[in-house]
């Protein structure tokens, strides 16, 4: 009989895809303040920072597919649509250079998941599984129908922050508190979920995965 695998395992497997999700935004951030200029906040050397980093940010999201398919053995559907996403506004962005498509591209992906999860829960469908592709053990459909209708209020509200903060301050400060800003409350958020999640069945030994489950950056 082959031996259960082992908590270490699990963990490695949590760190991986907490890299996956969050590393290419890490190089898009690095980059961005790399290339700015110093004391230019929204000149034309903004402009070609944001161009350069966009485009290190593509490769660094196509990267992160990669390393989730031969790392974790599969590639979640929502990281699919984010990695496309990223691609599509990122290319517009380098194209038009316009580092508008950057900030609207957040926006977009929240209200694009919060509808198709508030759709899903409206006909009784729990539409974040089929999105994640995971099955936590031992949480009912009662546990996932909730699951969905909480994160797809939550993806509406990150969508109406990032509204708020890019219009209220410049590229660089947008930049700048966007991670720490959406990956705190989106790591309470994940929190919260727990005890309902442990209510409606979810196993202890699933909570490793249900506490690095976020939203895409």
């Amino acid at each position: 009989m082959n031996p259960p695998p082992t908590p270490a395992k699990k963990a490695g497997n949590a760190w991986i895809s907490l890299l996956v999700d969050y590393a290419p935004l890490l190089v898009f951030l690095g980059a961005y303040w790399w290339f700015k200029p110093s004391g230019d906040h929204e000149g034309i050397g903004v402009i070609i920072a944001v161009t350069k980093s966009t485009g290190a940010f593509i490769v660094a999201s196509v990267a992160a597919l990669l390393i989730s398919k031969f790392r974790l053995g599969k590639i979640s559907r929502m990281l699919w649509l984010s990695t496309i996403m990223v691609a599509g506004f990122g290319g517009l962005t380098i194209l038009l250079r316009d580092p508008f498509y950057v900030q609207i591209k957040p926006t977009v992906l929240y209200l694009f998941f919060g509808s198709v999860l508030l759709v899903g829960w409206w006909r009784g469908k729990a539409l974040l599984q089929w999105l994640l592709e995971a099955a936590f053990e031992g949480l009912d459909d009662a546990g996932w129908l909730k699951l969905s209708r909480n994160w797809g209020f939550f993806f509406f509200v990150l969508a109406v922050l990032n509204e708020a903060l890019r219009l209220s301050v410049d590229f660089g400060t947008w930049l700048a508190l966007k991670v720490p800003i959406f990956s705190g409350i989106s790591f309470l958020f994940t929190f919260a979920q727990l005890p309902m999640l442990l209510k409606h069945g979810l196993a202890a030994e699933a909570k490793v995965e249900e506490e690095t489950t976020l939203p895409p950056p």
